[in-house]
């Protein structure tokens, strides 16, 4: 067995994360074989759930059992979400003790619906941690204009948040901008900030995979010199962005009083192009105080054949003038990160939405039985 997830913490001081979860990893203990393999964490997401739900029978008895005490469909689906987090909390439990809380959190998503409604988003997020209740949930919230100020709200109550859905730059500096004064604000309340954990999710290879369609568009031999650069050179700029906020007197006086960095998350780290390298999103982004949350796949081959390396500070110079040369080829990068939160917004409701017609109708079907 590869030891290379392990070496990546040991050595580079990056946290891979499982991102996947389903009934069966949990009944089975494969879960524990995984986390035995380096994996320090956990992510879900609606769509994660939708193919665990409608893809296994798992899942069958307890929605059943839930249906006929008269739980309506979503507070059934609910209830199947928090026992699939709940079983996985148990498993990286032990790591977030030994870890010092540094990692072993399981991250389970607010409803996508309510993405564009800050407040309902806030009401959302708060009921489930508090039906979580455990010390190494993490609420993810995605980073649309109206989840900042839930972010910061959730921080302020002492709550984990994985913020999710990031596409640009600037939304990842409001995104560490409100992670800050949510903590400020505690600290004017007399209230402890040590112990609240949090990572700022970027989403990776979506972002070569619109960019590249668009220079390939464009077509000029400039356009199609930059295609699988955009997303890796916006991952280093973000890092860059993450040491110059994380330092400075401003976080100093917060990390005096115990407060930890809220770490870069690299998702989305499957090559969807297959011309590029399969263990191409971990190699690049490797560098200390992030995580990289990975699909099976993704993890198999980094493990066969990734190279441990810091890269996420390489050629800064080099990732600037790509960057800022995909405007110069006509691509507007702040349209692409719009396009990208929209549909990625989109897609997590249309899971959502999908996997509730399907139970509906399973409930449907039970009470016709």
């Amino acid at each position: 067995m590869s030891d290379r997830l392990h070496r990546l913490f040991s050595e580079q001081g990056q946290s891979p994360w499982l991102d996947n979860l389903q009934r069966g990893y949990i009944t089975s203990g494969h879960l524990k074989t995984v986390l035995d393999t380096g994996i320090r964490g956990l992510t879900s997401n609606p769509t994660i759930f939708q193919k665990a739900i409608q893809g296994s029978a798992d899942y069958d008895e307890q929605f059943a059992s839930a249906t006929a005490a008269g739980l309506s469909t979503q507070d059934a689906y609910w209830d199947l979400v928090t026992k699939d987090i709940d079983g996985a909390l148990n498993v990286f439990e032990p790591l977030y003790e030994t870890s010092s809380g540094l990692d072993g959190f399981v991250s389970v998503e607010v409803d996508p619906s309510l993405a564009d409604d800050g407040e309902a988003t806030l009401v959302a997020a708060k009921h489930l941690h508090q039906r979580i209740s455990r010390p190494n949930v993490m609420i993810k919230i995605p980073a649309t204009k109206a989840g900042i100020p839930a972010i910061e709200s959730m921080i302020a109550d002492g709550c984990n948040v994985n913020v999710t859905l990031i596409f640009s730059l600037d939304r990842y500096q409001q995104v560490m901008n409100a992670f800050i004064s949510g903590l400020e604000r505690r600290c004017a309340k007399k209230l402890p900030i040590s112990g609240i954990a949090s990572v700022a999710s970027f989403f990776i290879s979506r972002v070569d995979t619109e960019i590249d369609n668009r220079l390939t568009a464009i077509g000029t031999s400039g356009a199609q010199s930059l295609c699988g650069t955009a997303a890796i050179s916006q991952a280093r700029l973000a890092y860059q962005l993450f040491e110059h906020t994380f330092s400075g007197p401003r976080w100093q006086k917060l990390a005096l009083q115990g407060a930890e960095v809220q770490r870069p998350l690299w998702a989305s780290t499957s090559t969807k192009n297959p011309v590029y390298p399969d263990t191409m999103y971990v190699d690049e982004l490797i560098g200390p105080h992030t995580v990289n949350t990975l699909p099976e796949t993704t993890i198999a081959a980094f493990s066969q054949r990734g190279e441990l390396k810091c890269k996420i500070t390489s050629d800064l110079e080099g990732a600037r003038q790509r960057w800022q040369a995909l405007g110069a080829c006509g691509v507007d990068v702040n349209d692409v990160a719009l396009v990208l939160e929209r549909e990625g917004v989109l897609s997590f409701q249309k899971s959502f939405d999908d996997l509730m017609a399907a139970l509906s109708a399973k409930a449907s079907a039970h009470k016709g039985s």
